[in-house]
């Protein structure tokens, strides 16, 4: 119920403010719509559309997919996971509600549900952010609240970010991650991505990212073979790496479907470690993994 909580007052706060999609941020530029793709939840689009009049854009989404990764990590697998979205922007401040549905939760390396084999409506995030844009550089600051129903506590978290994007090819993309609440750590990811036109206004969708993460709380520590326990250093390492693959296909005014298929891989020895059967970090070992799935986004 909590997390439900959540995700009414987060809809009231989106509808009332801002918006940047799960699969595609709206930024205002030049006085033309940018649509970004973050790395965080899973996207292949970047692409630009036609300027608007009005100050305030938004969009909404839903993806559905074979599995949920977050920063490698698998939390949702054999299953299908349906992942709405909502997001307003205005004058560079936006706001982003996600969400992500299991239809049936069972237990992963990173995840262990409360009700194994049970559908289950198990986290909600809200972003709130602004961007300043100085030509080619977009400068991002924002705060993410994540209500979480994992068996894994302390649960809810919450994190602020910067971002620096260059409007150049291949638009790299630096992000900077804090936990402030539950999981203190930083979190770093350097994204890459390319649109390519295919035919009329159909684009294929490339992109790459990797992380780096360093724990700092003793949530962090690393099992030992010693202790039996995770009583070693703090996890810290090159963790995930993320190559994608997409198309963005209009189908209506202000519509467009989109089939992506993404390849998740640890980018260290340590983030794939396992010590006496147990992952070495404690949220989890990553391992090499597939997703698929389509997205259906309205923009307004």
């Amino acid at each position: 119920m909590k997390g439900f909580r959540v995700f009414v007052l987060a809809m009231v706060l989106v509808l009332g403010f801002s918006i940047a999609g799960t699969y595609a941020e709206e930024k205002k530029v030049d006085g033309k719509t940018v649509h970004e793709v973050p790395t965080e939840k899973g996207a292949t689009l970047a692409h630009t559309v036609q300027p608007e009049t009005s100050p305030v854009s938004g969009s909404a989404s839903v993806a559905v997919l074979n599995r949920y990764i977050f920063r490698g990590y698998e939390i949702g697998s054999h299953s299908i996971v349906v992942q709405p979205s909502l997001s307003v922007s205005y004058k560079g401040f936006s706001a982003t509600l996600w969400s992500n549905i299991d239809s049936n939760e069972r237990a992963t390396q990173s995840f262990v549900p409360d009700k194994a084999g049970h559908k289950s409506f198990n986290e909600t995030d809200l972003t709130l952010s602004y961007t300043y844009v100085v030509d080619k550089l977009s400068l991002t600051a924002g705060y993410i609240y994540y209500a979480m129903k994992y068996n894994n506590p302390p649960g809810d978290t919450e994190e602020l970010f910067l971002s620096a994007s260059y409007d150049t090819f291949l638009k790299p993309t630096l992000s900077v991650y804090r936990d402030i609440t539950s999981y203190p750590g930083t979190y770093f990811n350097l994204s890459l991505s390319h649109s390519l036109p295919v035919y009329k206004d159909i684009t294929l969708d490339l992109g790459a990212s990797a992380g780096y993460f360093v724990g700092s709380d003793d949530y962090w520590k690393t099992y030992e073979s010693s202790t039996g326990d995770y009583t070693g250093k703090k996890y810290s390492a090159f963790h995930d790496g993320m190559v994608k693959a997409g198309f963005t296909i209009p189908i209506a005014k202000n519509l467009s479907v989109q089939p992506l298929a993404q390849y998740w891989f640890p980018l260290s020895s340590k983030a794939k470690k396992t010590v006496d059967g147990n992952s070495y970090n404690h949220n989890g070992k990553l391992d090499d993994t597939f997703v698929t799935g389509i997205n259906l986004t309205f923009s307004f």
